[in-house]
């Protein structure tokens, strides 16, 4: 690849997605349709394409537009499914981490260290508690065969350590630390983007703004939502992995969300942060309030766990009792508690827990939506269409091979078996690789070996290096790079999802006029 090129083949914009979203709509029957790009989806397109299938997958809206971006950013070992001895859903997280970690993305996905700051609100008991869960957890590493220096061990910390680690925690009555390792991904919508641009260069057409008005066994009745138009896209196999919506798409599909939310703080708010934290929640076991340094100027604060009743919005409200809960969990640990007007920005993300009962079967009151067993579930209706729901952003490449097994498997179509995971994703190479490209570190691990690209459209043209923003990393380059080649269309793709920027409103109406900007000259020059 030379250093100013895409990935071969990989390259999502405008033009192609009106050359084949054409394609796909002139009759021609494709081997399998998915719909929903979020990383379910997405990994069902590059799971069915890799296997030589021909695939079509849709979104209404764009990349990662559900709840594939709201997510805690973490690559999770799976060690809260073993408190509920969920043994199988655990070491299934493991591994998948771990494929994440040393073969498919590891330019996305790396080790995050965690402290646990032991406070005079955590017992001994807990404390306990606490360092056997994170024992365990290292031994599941050891299951998943994920090499120690790749995640290194947990350790107890001193005082000194502790707060060395944390240095906004109160000193006060501070006994000392846990310290734990999991995976963590620099941003989940980019790891759904490089999924998706991957199975573009496998072969996929990518479709964004693509409405699904009416799914059958055979295909969908589809409106494009830039002009209006609608069409049809017939195919032999159907995958509904719309997610929260999946249940719109296809009768007896019930799903129950759970509201996950996260505060956007920034980060000389907390001071520096070598590593996350790990704040237990008074009155609760297994559950965490986790502080996450973004390494962009900003830290973020999450998370909640709480049912969703009603309709599913497209993108979920935050309520102030979610934020007044995190905002009381984050206090009991820091000198300085951090007060409302301190939170720049907050989102949600409602994960589609699959409603299997809706009883606990104690006393006919409704299971708590933490309760729900992650695990996924790939249901197939009568008219053959193959849903699957449930599930986590660590588990997403299982899923999408179990969702293609069972879509395939419906329809009588013979396919090998799942290449995935010894399948980099677009940008990925070997550590060593990695280390030595000669690009800013902050490019490697959003962009991989893509990351001189990128550089060099900045090194070529000053203009284009300049932030967008003051304090934030993000420079025109980079919008400029995701208008060409990352399928972005309007300013919301590019400050929302391709970059994070729109996290804070007040730095998104900041930035608006710049990302217009780019994308007039991207359809300017595009040749």
């Amino acid at each position: 690849m030379s250093h100013t090129s895409a990935h071969p083949g990989s390259s999502l914009s405008a033009l192609r997605r009106t050359r084949e979203l054409a394609e796909a709509t002139d009759g021609r029957v494709a081997d399998v349709l998915v719909v929903g790009l979020g990383a379910t989806g997405a990994g069902a397109a590059l799971d069915a394409a890799a296997r030589g299938l021909d695939v079509v997958a849709v979104d209404a809206h764009d990349l990662a537009f559900g709840t594939s971006r709201w997510s805690s950013k973490l690559i999770h070992g799976g060690l809260r499914y073993l408190a509920s001895a969920q043994f199988d859903v655990a070491h299934e997280s493991a591994v998948e981490r771990g494929v994440l970690m040393t073969r498919t993305a590891p330019h996305l996905v790396a080790a995050q260290p965690f402290v646990l700051p032991l406070t005079p609100l955590v017992s001994r008991a807990q404390a306990s508690l606490a360092w056997a869960g994170f024992r365990a957890g290292d031994m599941l590493r050891l299951a998943a065969r994920t090499p120690r220096q790749v995640l290194p061990a947990p350790r107890r910390l001193t005082a000194t350590e502790a707060r060395h680690l944390a240095p906004a925690v109160r000193a006060a009555g501070l006994r000392g630390g846990l310290l734990s390792w999991d995976g963590r991904v620099t941003d989940d919508a980019r790891l759904v983007t490089a999924l998706a641009r991957t199975a573009a260069a496998q072969g996929a057409r990518i479709l964004t703004r693509v409405r699904v008005l009416e799914l059958t066994g055979t295909g969908a009745r589809i409106r494009d939502e830039l002009t209006g138009e609608e069409g049809e896209i017939r195919a032999r196999a159907v995958i509904n992995a719309a997610g929260v919506w999946a249940g719109d798409l296809v009768e007896g599909i019930r799903i129950r969300p759970s509201r996950g939310t996260h505060l956007v703080l920034r980060s000389e708010r907390l001071g520096a942060l070598p590593a996350g934290l790990h704040i237990p929640i008074p009155g609760e076991t297994n559950r965490f309030v986790l502080v996450l340094p973004q390494g962009d100027g900003r830290v973020y604060v999450g998370l909640t766990d709480e049912p969703v009743e009603g309709g599913i919005p497209d993108v979920p409200d935050v309520p102030e009792t979610d934020i007044g809960f995190l905002l009381d969990v984050l206090g009991s640990v820091l000198d300085t508690p951090v007060t409302r007007e301190e939170v720049v920005g907050a989102f949600a993300g409602l994960r589609p827990l699959l409603d299997t009962s809706g009883y606990d079967g104690r006393d006919g009151a409704p299971a708590r939506t933490s309760d729900i067993s992650r695990r996924h579930a790939v249901l197939t209706s009568p008219d053959g269409i193959t849903t699957i729901v449930g599930g986590k952003l660590t588990t997403y490449r299982r899923m999408a091979q179990d969702a293609v097994d069972a879509a395939t498997a419906a329809r009588g179509l013979p396919v090998a078996p799942s290449p995935t995971a010894a399948l980099p994703l677009v940008g990925a190479a070997a550590p060593g690789r990695l280390r030595s490209l000669s690009a800013p570190r902050r490019l490697i691990r959003r962009y991989g070996i893509e990351a001189e690209a990128v550089h060099t459209l900045a090194t070529e043209n000053p203009a284009l290096a300049e932030p967008v923003l003051p304090g934030h990393p993000i420079t025109r380059a980079e919008l400029l790079w995701a208008v060409r080649h990352e399928g972005a269309l309007d300013e919301s793709d590019l400050l929302d999802r391709r970059t994070r920027i729109g996290l804070v409103p007040q730095d998104r109406a900041e930035v608006l006029a710049v990302a217009r900007e780019v994308l007039v000259e991207a359809a300017t020059t595009r040749s």
